[in-house]
C-alpha cells in the first residue's frame, strides 16, 4: 500500500525549474531515501509535501487523498512530521517543553477549559507527558529532559528536533539530512534509530541525506535526482552503481560520499 504518491510533480522558481516532472511511491513502512548533489531538488521536494511550496504542476497524494489544498499548519493532523536541515527548537525552553509542542495536534480542548484547568484538560496532559516521555526513554534523552536547548551540544539537539517530530505520533516522518554536522559515532546511532522507527514505532520514513553509508544502511528504496529530475529508483546498490548516478555526482562536493 502506497503511503505518499507525488504525480508528475513540477516545480519552478522564475526561469529555474527546481523540480521536473517527478513521480516516485513511498510504501507503508519502509524507508525511502531521496539523494543527490547539492540543488538537486530534494529539500524542494521536502517543502512541497510540508505545503510551504506549491507545485505548478502534478498532484501529492497522502493516503490516497491530494494534499495540495492543505495550509502547511495542516500537515501535521494529517500525520506528517518533518524535521529540518537547520534545526528549529525552542532554545530557552527545555527538552520536555520542546516536545510537548509536537502534541500540539492532539488538543481537544478549548480555551476555558482550559484556563479552568478541567479533568478532561488534566487526563488529556497526562496523556501528553506519558507519550513525550516515551519518545524521550526511545531516543535515550533521560539524562537532558530538563535541560534547555541553548545549553545542549549540537548532535543532542538534533535528536531533540528528531524527538519532537516523533511526539507527533506521525504515520510518515519526513527526515532532512539528519546526520548532517554529526560524527561517525551520532551517525550510527541514527541508523539505529531510523531502524527502530520503522520496525517498532511502525512509521514510515521518508528522508533526505548526503551521507550514502547512513542510506545504504538503513534504506529500502532510494531515488537519485539532479537538476530537479529522477535518475533512477532502486535498491541502494542499484543506485549507488548506477552510471547516471556516479556521473551527477562527478566534481561536485559530495564525489566522495558514493564510496
Amino acid at each position: 500500500m502506497n503511503l505518499l504518491d507525488l504525480q508528475n510533480v513540477t516545480l519552478r522558481f522564475g526561469g529555474l525549474v527546481a523540480v521536473d516532472n517527478v513521480s516516485f511511491s513511498v510504501k507503508q513502512g519502509e524507508v525511502f531515501s531521496l539523494v543527490g548533489p547539492n540543488g538537486a531538488g530534494k529539500s524542494t521536494i521536502f517543502n512541497m509535501i510540508s505545503r510551504f511550496y506549491d507545485p505548478a504542476e502534478g498532484d501529492i497524494l497522502f493516503q490516497g487523498q491530494s494534499i495540495l489544498k492543505k495550509a502547511s499548519h495542516d500537515i501535521p493532523h494529517l500525520g506528517i512530521a518533518r524535521t529540518f536541515q537547520n534545526i528549529e527548537l525552542f532554545e530557552q525552553a527545555s527538552v520536555l517543553q520542546n516536545l510537548l509542542v509536537g502534541r500540539q495536534r492532539h488538543r481537544r480542548s478549548n480555551v476555558l477549559e482550559e484556563i479552568l484547568f478541567l479533568p478532561k484538560v488534566r487526563k488529556q496532559e497526562h496523556h501528553h507527558r506519558l507519550a513525550v516521555e516515551h519518545v524521550i526513554d526511545f531516543l535515550d534523552l533521560q539524562p537532558y529532559r530538563d535541560k534547555f536547548i541553548s545549553g545542549l551540544p549540537y548532535g543532542i539537539r538534533k535528536v531533540v528536533e528528531m524527538g519532537r517530530a516523533l511526539a507527533i505520533g506521525p504515520k510518515l516522518l519526513l527526515l532532512d539530512e539528519p546526520a548532517s554536522g554529526l560524527s561517525t559515532e551520532e551517525t550510527q546511532d541514527v541508523a539505529f534509530w531510523i531502524e527502530d522507527i520503522k520496525k517498532v514505532m511502525g512509521i514510515t520514513v521518508l528522508m533526505v541525506e548526503h551521507d550514502m553509508h547512513l542510506v545504504n544502511s538503513v534504506s529500502d528504496r532510494v531515488l537519485a535526482l539532479a537538476d530537479g529530475k529522477i535518475l533512477t529508483i532502486g535498491t541502494p546498490s542499484e543506485v549507488q552503481n548506477h552510471p547516471d548516478v556516479i556521473k551527477a555526482y562527478i566534481g561536485s562536493d559530495e564525489e566522495d560520499a558514493l564510496t
